[in-house]
């Protein structure tokens, strides 16, 4: 009897699972993501996949800025993990500006996190004076 009601129990809860699928899959109708269909459809078509269904590209739309959330996330905490570690290393000076500034340096970071690398070339510029005279530098 055991045996049973496991079964039993197991075949509710995939019932449940199945409702709740559905219920999420009928709320994408409704609902506009910030990256748009369009966009999702061209990336969809350029990698060779085609599916009619609006849900299933809103679906992916959602993956992806979930995906851009997390990666912005982590670089945000590589920036102030970095800021921090300059201010502590700069105790004479204060700093009047608490802006934060992401660089290539933080987002790389984060993505190596998901299995991402990003490499840029040697002429990459991560400050404002990089690529200036070296004479316009020192103003």
């Amino acid at each position: 009897m055991n045996a049973q009601s496991s079964q039993q129990q197991s075949s509710d809860g995939r019932h449940d699972d199945d409702a709740a699928l559905t219920d999420f899959l009928a709320s994408l109708m409704d609902y506009t993501p910030t990256i748009p269909d369009e966009l999702v459809e061209h990336y969809l078509a350029k990698s060779g996949f085609q599916c009619p269904d609006v849900r299933l590209t809103r679906l992916v739309a959602v993956a992806t800025q979930k995906f851009i959330a997390d990666v912005a996330t982590d670089a945000l905490q590589q920036c102030k993990a970095r800021q921090s570690a300059v201010v502590k290393d700069k105790r004479d000076k204060q700093q009047k500006d608490k802006r934060l500034i992401l660089t290539m340096e933080d987002l790389s970071k984060a993505l190596q996190e998901y299995g991402v690398n990003v490499k840029h070339q040697d002429y990459f510029a991560d400050s404002p004076s990089a690529g200036l005279d070296p004479a316009a530098r020192d103003e």
